[in-house]
């Protein structure tokens, strides 16, 4: 099966990039961020991504500076522009340098996610809501897991957790990362490591123990991660 849809936000309004990832991740998209136009071409350079919702106003590197050295390697990822500029020379700009689409800020968030869709249908990339690891996976958008066919019992907050780890399986996520992406930035100064090796101790029982392989590994003194090799 396809895996889920892969999305890399670059935009330098942290509030907004939040929000984006939160609204996105529950339409069943997998969504990465970067903050900056140096570190969203770097990626872009180095990762694929089904789409880029690119930031025209952006730190550093600008958003049409990132969009026209993309199309100059032909790297040929749909791109949504979003921006405040309005203007029609301003539209022209942005689809001439290589824009797939155009929305301008402030915007609906139903209209982006059409725009989204309608974007990767034009691609010819299909829209999938699945994380997988070897017999493993879980759908992001119904909210529901299983492993070689058999469906698993999860909490809300055990389903959060491995989905983290999905999004950047054979690589490590650090109890950090595991933590916000569960209780939000505010859990890095709320004492959780112990309600964490909880959670991650029934996650663990569920997944891994009846079944002969073990895919949650753990990085002493580093982190988490799921093999996927």
């Amino acid at each position: 099966m396809p895996l889920a849809t892969r999305l890399l936000v670059i935009d330098d309004e942290a509030v907004l990039v939040e929000s984006l990832r939160a609204g996105l991740e529950a339409e069943g998209f997998s969504v990465e961020v970067a903050f900056d136009g140096e570190d969203g071409y770097f990626r872009l350079s180095n990762e694929q991504f089904d789409l880029v919702i690119l930031d025209w106003m952006l730190p550093g590197r600008d958003g049409l500076t990132v969009l026209q050295a993309l199309r100059d390697k032909s790297i040929g990822v749909p791109v949504l522009l979003l921006t405040a500029r309005d203007t029609v020379a301003d539209r022209v700009a942005g689809l001439e340098t290589g824009a797939d689409d155009y929305l301008v800020k402030p915007f609906a968030f139903p209209e982006l996610t059409a725009r989204v869709r309608a974007l990767l249908r034009r691609a010819g990339r299909e829209v999938s809501t699945l994380l997988c690891a070897r017999d493993l996976q879980v759908d992001v958008l119904h909210h529901c897991a299983e492993r070689a066919g058999e469906p698993l019992d999860l909490t809300a907050t055990e389903l959060k957790l491995l989905v983290e780890l999905l999004r950047h399986k054979n690589h490590i996520v650090t109890r950090e990362m595991l933590m916000q992406a569960v209780w939000g930035e505010g859990s890095r100064a709320t004492p959780l490591d112990n309600v964490l090796d909880v959670h991650l101790s029934r996650l663990r029982k569920k997944v891994d123990h009846p079944f002969d392989r073990r895919l949650i590994e753990t990085v002493r003194g580093v982190g988490l991660r799921i093999r996927d090799d």
